[in-house]
């Protein structure tokens, strides 16, 4: 039996293969050479200690296999003082029926991560020229997202230039992306470019190109615009109203003679693009103001789609948070199987004055915020959500009738104000009817009492109650 042992030892030292064992209790029993080389931690610093100590980044997969009994496959985390990226396979010991603990065996893809994100900014630096979206990365399950979904799928099949309206973060180039893969130019280029990165002299010169001696420092031989690069393809101009009134007339030119010059040349070079531009401007104000042309305001407006915020999709939300938290787990490395409802219920309370694109930094606050072993999203998980910048009654009431909306202002309650004080009076009537205490509270209204207690703090009722 020792020699089996010791045979058995020998084996596990000699492989390449990074091992870690720990027993029914989740305590370290075993490492091999290969696991120090990898981690950098010596036997002192694991043997005898928590299954945990090595993780820099991620949940354990030992207490994983522990918990459930069942195998864990290319769990990622990050491990020792290095931080080095890895991936887990684990597998339960069984003894006789029972669990005696653990084993893994770590692989190091650290270096496969770093050429992979040499590979990120590599197509970063060209994701001019790919449209990586399509209308399936879209949730759309309200009516009015349904609605400006298929008006773009609609208007994808034709050569018509599209203006997509709508606030920051709402998605905007999410559409863009997608409407090029539905046209017939999918499989040409998809240029993108941000009007409000670049001055009106730069931004000029990237969708004209430049002939050689343009100016100072002109690259030899010249070099091609944006404008050329999407002969073929779509061009999207993001932020479109920031544009300067000189180049605007320019790019009006464009528009109609289908035909370029570069900087500092004389000859038209001719071009077949489509056109997709976006904005959270008010491009009707800009015009009466002079700011904008009002021809080329005409020229882009063809095809206008209105992208509606998220505090007027409300229904959109579980399916979002669905779609997120995916997305994150990929992305952080994390293993969160769902979002409680309560959870829910107050992320589609919020009036998302950020849209989507808050909706996303909140869940992955959320995520960070979870403790090692937490596999579902509950409200004490959640960041504060902050009231954020409100729009006036008259806002509200112009931006609606903009699109043929008729509405009252008397009637304009935002319904994220009519849930907090619903909440509020139902909570107020528990707590008095249980005399203050708080268990008794939640479990006449039917919630969790972690749920009440984020209810209270957030609303703050406990303590009117208290003093009546």
């Amino acid at each position: 039996m020792i020699r089996l042992e010791t045979m058995l030892e020998a084996i596990i030292n000699s492989t390449h293969d990074a091992i870690s064992v720990v027993d029914d209790r989740g305590i370290g029993i075993l490492i091999n050479p290969a696991y120090t080389k990898l981690t950098g931690l010596k036997a002192e610093d694991v043997l005898g200690k928590p299954a945990t100590v090595d993780i820099s980044e991620g949940d354990s997969a030992h207490l994983e296999v522990l918990r459930t009994g069942k195998p864990v496959k290319g769990a990622r985390m990050k491990v020792g003082p290095a931080r080095k990226d890895v991936i887990v396979n684990a597998e339960p010991i069984i003894v006789d029926g029972k669990i005696c603990g653990s084993v893994a065996v770590v692989h190091d893809v650290s270096e496969i991560v770093r050429l992979t994100e040499e590979l990120d900014m590599v197509r970063k630096r060209v994701r001019h020229l790919e449209a990586t979206y399509t209308f399936d990365d879209i949730v759309a399950v309200s009516p009015t997202s349904r609605s400006a979904v298929e008006q773009a799928m609609r208007a994808a099949d034709t050569p018509a230039t599209i203006i997509l309206r709508g606030e920051s973060g709402t998605g905007k180039e999410l559409f863009a992306h997608a409407i090029h893969n539905y046209s017939r130019r999918q499989k040409g280029r998809f240029v993108k470019v941000n009007c409000a990165a670049l001055t009106g002299t730069l931004l000029e010169s990237e969708l004209f190109g430049y002939a050689e001696g343009a100016f100072t420092g002109a690259k030899k031989g010249g070099k091609a615009g944006l404008f050329e690069e999407a002969n073929g393809g779509t061009i999207f101009l993001d932020e479109v109203g920031e544009m300067s009134p000189a180049l605007q007339t320019k790019f009006l030119r464009v528009l109609q003679e289908k035909e370029i010059t570069r900087v500092g040349d004389t000859k038209p070079i001719r071009v077949d693009f489509r056109v997709i531009a976006a904005t959270n401007s008010n491009l009707e104000q800009a015009v009466a103001q002079g700011l904008f042309r009002e021809d080329l305001y005409y020229r882009l407006s063809v095809v206008p789609i209105f992208i509606p915020p998220l505090r007027q999709r409300r229904e959109d939300i579980p399916a979002l948070v669905d779609y997120l938290v995916k997305k994150l787990n990929q992305e952080y490395g994390r293993r969160v199987r769902e979002v409680a409802p309560e959870t829910v219920e107050i992320l589609s309370g919020y009036n998302w004055p950020g849209n989507v694109r808050e909706l996303e930094n909140v869940l992955g606050r959320a995520l960070i915020n979870m403790k090692s072993g937490e596999t579902v999203v509950l409200p004490e998980h959640l960041p504060p959500l902050e009231a954020g910048p409100r729009r006036s009654v008259a806002a509200a009431s112009e931006e609606a009738s903009g699109r043929g909306c008729a509405v009252d202002p008397n009637n304009v309650l935002l319904l994220s104000r009519r849930l907090s004080e619903a909440e509020s009076l139902a909570i107020r009537e528990a707590l008095k009817a249980a005399g203050g205490n708080k268990t008794r509270a939640a479990r006449l209204l039917g919630i969790s009492i972690r749920s009440l207690h984020y209810k209270i703090k957030r609303l703050g009722v406990f303590e009117d109650v208290m003093r009546t």
